[in-house]
């Protein structure tokens, strides 16, 4: 799999941001609304970027089983896929 996507680079970063606001807020003493509001959008981010690896490595794996002309088993595949969602939370 190819980490070097910028997409997902920018999806991270944008995490690592939240969460820093978040660390901010505690300091500041922000609610406890407030701060699980945040920690909840930072979980909803996380989930995305998951969702969008798990996405992408399994158009890759697809891709080439049908390159190699393999009538490999797709169903598997996306089983496997399922699960790793499935496992992240």
């Amino acid at each position: 799999m190819d980490y070097h996507d910028e997409n997902m680079k920018k999806r991270l970063r944008r995490v690592e941001g939240q969460i820093r606001g978040v660390l901010r807020m505690m300091e500041e003493e922000k609610s406890c609304k407030e701060v699980v509001s945040q920690l909840s959008a930072v979980r909803s981010a996380v989930d995305r970027a998951i969702a969008y690896i798990v996405s992408r490595n399994l158009e890759h794996c697809i891709r080439e089983e049908i390159a190699k002309g393999e009538d490999g088993d797709t169903h598997q595949l996306v089983e496997e896929a399922m699960n790793l969602l499935v496992k992240s939370r």
